[in-house]
């Protein structure tokens, strides 16, 4: 296999970075966009009723994508650590573990949600209305819980492992197929909601089955490794999955950020808006992941460099990736900022029809939410260099901040200061104090330097 000309720890920094950031960031918008066509022809193809089931589920998916991440990038980060020391054995090892534990507990998740599913469905908030549509859904997208973990844990081994282009294909060849089982699915076969999930566990499959083949086949470092089952061998196993879990710990919370989002914001839009609201919100939620995928993306792109030269105590390139990778996040966040505000009629109109109410709210309502997405990309990226560098405890904070300590009080909050509104601006106000309280942390810890 043709690889990409990698050097971690001698190539210039900037060249480096958009060696990375280019396929990384193209793989994960084809991600971004196959779910806005999802929500495209779910929208026009069923209706905003099913554009709202989707939106119920959608917490409990984000929760899994959040735990192959958060098990990526711990494994990432060891692993980086150990290839910069020259320790492939090492690296080999972490990676086998992760493999294994991830695949385990997703299996079981799986056999938990698909055994109780109407009890699922209620629990994220499902009405009697949605209940069918929430099932229907539901049912496939458990069985492709594992495909979902082996492609968040995959794309980052496979671009540690040198080869970018590749964990690109791994993303955008998927998506693919997926738009185009959707078309198939929904308007010829007319499957309905229950069509588009089976389109997205083919495609969520199809990358999966990318992500082992590379490592069984093609990977260069990162391969597979015989695991030895003594006491004292196991005992290493938990230690080391533990450790993964420590350091991408705060990767799990900022991806349950957006289940938060979703997970109350149904919540408090069901109760003022009713489900006009929540399909409304589903809309803006559909966006989201264009500005998560992005800010992920330059994260991604630059933790390898930064955990690689970190580990070879190179100080001066972690400082420089670092000086590139926020550079970065604020023109995006700017860009899509800018964008969002400006256009938030016409994404609107790719949902829904312009008499329907739930348009109404929306076109209205995502200009006031885009407003906060230049902190959103920055507080990922930021959050991302301390992972790189085994700084969890800052990382821990800040995602818990972002997440949950200002989030979930401005959802509550922002509707009895700002009416309706406040509801939209809810992520900008939590996204805006979390980069206030990374602000004040640096220069707190300067100070107490002099």
């Amino acid at each position: 296999m043709q690889r990409d000309a990698i050097d971690f720890g001698s190539d210039s920094i900037p060249k480096l970075f958009s060696k990375m950031l280019l396929p990384t960031l193209l793989g994960m918008l084809c991600i971004s966009v196959m779910t806005v066509i999802d929500g495209v022809f779910i929208g026009h193809g069923v209706g905003s009723d099913a554009l709202a089931a989707v939106n119920i589920f959608s917490p409990f998916w984000l929760l899994m994508t959040a735990t192959g991440l958060m098990l990526g990038i711990g494994c990432s980060v060891v692993s980086s650590i150990h290839l910069s020391q020259d320790n492939v054995k090492a690296a080999q090892i972490n990676l086998t573990q992760t493999l294994i534990f991830g695949t385990a507990l997703t299996l079981i998740i799986t056999i938990l949600v698909s055994v109780f599913s109407t009890q699922t469905a209620y629990l994220l908030g499902s009405s009697d209305r949605l209940l069918p549509y929430v099932i229907d859904y539901q049912r496939w997208l458990a069985l492709a819980f594992c495909a979902m973990f082996l492609q968040s844990v995959g794309l980052l081994i496979i671009r540690l492992d040198g080869s970018p282009t590749y964990a690109m294909l791994t993303s955008s060849l998927p998506a693919i197929i997926n738009i185009i089982l959707d078309y198939v699915f929904l308007f010829v076969l007319h499957k309905g909601l229950e069509g588009v999930a089976i389109a997205t566990f083919i495609g969520l499959w199809t990358g999966g089955a990318m992500v082992l083949f590379y490592i069984l086949f093609l990977s260069k470092s990162m391969k597979l490794y015989r695991l030895k089952w003594s006491l004292k061998s196991l005992m290493l196993f938990a230690r080391n999955i533990c450790y993964q879990f420590k350091l991408g710990f705060s990767a799990f919370l900022g991806e349950c950020s957006i289940s938060v989002l979703m997970f109350i914001g149904n919540y408090v839009f069901m109760r003022y808006l009713g489900e006009d609201g929540v399909a409304a919100f589903s809309i803006a939620c559909y966006i989201m992941p264009f500005i998560f995928m992005t800010g992920n993306a330059i994260s991604q792109s630059a933790q390898p460099i930064i955990s690689y030269n970190y580990g070879a105590g190179r100080a001066a390139r972690v400082k420089e990736a670092r000086k590139v990778a926020l550079t970065a996040a604020i023109g995006a966040g700017i860009i899509l900022s800018m964008a969002l505000a400006f256009g938030s009629k016409y994404v609107t109109a790719l949902f829904l029809s312009a008499d329907a109410q739930a348009y109404r709210i929306a076109s209205a309502g995502i200009p006031l939410m885009a407003s906060g997405f230049v902190f959103y990309v920055d507080n990922v990226t930021i959050i991302g260099y301390f992972q790189s560098i085994e700084r969890v405890r800052p990382a821990t904070v800040f995602s818990l901040a972002r997440g949950f300590v200002f989030l979930i009080p401005a959802f509550m909050l922002m509707p009895h200061v700002a009416g309706i509104p406040g509801i939209w601006l809810a992520l900008p106000v939590s996204e805006a104090l979390t980069f206030l309280l990374i602000a004040l942390s640096r220069y707190w810890r300067k100070y107490r330097r002099r």
